[in-house]
Order: C-alpha cells, then structure tokens, then sequence
C-alpha cells in the first residue's frame, strides 16, 4: 500500500464524525495530481470561510446564513454547476472544483457544506438518487438545497420531479413516484458514504474513458472505503489481469470466489482463476 493510500486508510479508520470530508476528497485527488498540496487547499477553504463568516452579522438565523453562503459562493465567487462538460474527471476533483470553480452535484455539494458548517450552519449531504443534494434540519422542518443549481431550495414538488425522471416505471411495487414517502430517499450519508460516491463516480468516468491505470487508483481506493465491497475486489482483479499483474489478479478473483460462492459469475471467474493459477505457476 502506497504511503497515500496508508494515510487515506488511516483517516476513514476513524470513526465517521471524525473524518475529515475535504482532506479525504482532497487524498482521492492526490492519485490524479502526485504531489498535491492538500494542506494549501485546507487552508484555502479556512481562508473562503473567514471572508464568509465576516460578511455574516451576529444575528442572521439559519435560513439568512443559508442565503449569504449561496451569495458568497454562487454569485461573488462565482461557482457554478458544470453542464457542458459533466464527465470531466477534473469535475470529480475537490482541488480542480476549487480552481476552476465548477464542478457536479456531489463536488459542489462537499465544498458547500464545508463552508457551510465553518459558519454554523450543520449541513447535511443527500445521496438522492440521480443528483446530490444537501438538506438542513430546521425548526419547522427540513431546508433541502441544490449546490449544483447555485443553492436553490427544492420544493416537494420538484424532488418527486426528480424521482420521476430517474425511478423505472415499475419499480415501485405499484405505487406511483409522486406518491412515495419522500423522507426514504432524504436520510442524510455518512461521510464515508459521501467519499465512496465521489469514487463510484470517476470510476464510470474511467471505466468508460478506457483509462486502467487511473481506473486501478480508483478501485484501491474504493476498497479502502468499503473492504466489503465484494463487486469491486472482482472489478480489481479483471484490472490486475488486463495488465499483467497476474499474481495480483489470482489474489483477488480467488477471494471474490471465497466470499461469493453464489455469485452469478461464479464459474466465469473460476475459469480465469485456473488460467491466472497457469500462468503465475510459470513466472520467476
């Protein structure tokens, strides 16, 4: 395990409170930028909520921080949700995020509660399906926010929109979308949980750009985050194999197969076992 990797491990080691959301995106980074100076963009965020938190007065209640935290960030510093090119791996990348001021719901959504929580406002990431959002619980309910649309409320209306358009018809037992509770698809995610989804998504990215070494990166570290991950271990070793790392790959296919015996690929991956058993049984 690469000395990055070690230190990203350690940080999810810690109980999920503890875990410090930006550096952790920030270490994901590091695998696509060597050399990274996370600290600098640590202390750069501390800098963007000492400017935010002067411009708040002592008075201003939750739902005013809220409307001075969309100013601060969405009109004078001018981020924005990045549509024209939403794959873009750099979209994925809290350091890039920062740089270029654009970036896809979940990245915009960490810098938004990061800043968000350094002025007293105890944020929340939503992992609704299809789009991330960020909810705050109030008095009279619960505030949920769009950071790729420049902070902007969501109505109920407009999040069972949002059901809609990503649920199947037919996958819902019978019940129309605009009829589901919506509290199940509000419950907030961890920290860790909000990590594994920023990987899950440069992992499509790469998978789909054909790009093994940048996809390999990835997978190690998703298997950091969840070592249960058992569809990823697989994942892993058919990597390994497609570059020659045999040994690496029998490893992993041959844990998979341990721990899924009912797999429905069982037998597919039983066969390359065999064939990567042959071949590490010839190499020096």
């Amino acid at each position: 395990m690469s000395a990055s990797l070690q230190a990203f491990a350690e940080l999810l080691g810690r109980g999920d409170a503890k875990i410090d959301l930006a550096r952790g995106c920030l270490m994901i980074a590091e695998d696509a930028y060597p050399g990274l100076d996370v600290e600098q963009y640590l202390a750069e965020l501390e800098r963007l909520a000492m400017r935010l938190r002067a411009k708040l007065p002592q008075t201003y209640g939750a739902e005013e921080r809220v409307m001075a935290l969309n100013q601060f960030l969405f009109d004078d510093l001018g981020y924005y949700g990045n549509t024209d090119n939403y794959y873009d791996p750099r979209n994925s990348y809290l350091n890039e995020v920062m740089d270029r001021k654009t970036g896809i719901p979940i990245t915009l959504a960490i810098l938004y509660m990061e800043l968000g929580r350094r002025v007293g406002l105890p944020l929340e990431g939503v992992s609704f399906p299809g789009h991330f959002l960020v909810r705050l619980r109030l008095r009279r309910g619960t505030l949920v926010l769009d950071p790729f649309s420049g902070g902007v409320p969501q109505s109920e209306d407009e999040l069972r929109q949002r059901l809609k358009r990503v649920i199947p018809q037919g996958a819902t037992g019978g019940i129309p979308v605009t009829e589901l509770p919506l509290d199940q698809f509000l419950e907030p995610a961890s920290n860790r949980q909000i990590l594994a989804r920023v990987l899950r998504n440069l992992k499509g990215i790469y998978r789909q750009a054909d790009a093994p070494e940048r996809l390999l990166a990835v997978l190690n570290r998703i298997l950091v985050v969840n070592p249960q991950a058992r569809a990823e271990l697989r994942d892993r070793g058919l990597l390994y194999q497609r570059l020659e790392a045999f040994r690496a790959a029998f490893k992993d296919l041959s844990e998979y197969l341990e721990c899924e015996p009912d797999a429905p690929d069982f037998d597919e991956i039983r066969a390359k076992v065999m064939e990567l058993g042959n071949i590490c049984a010839h190499l020096n």
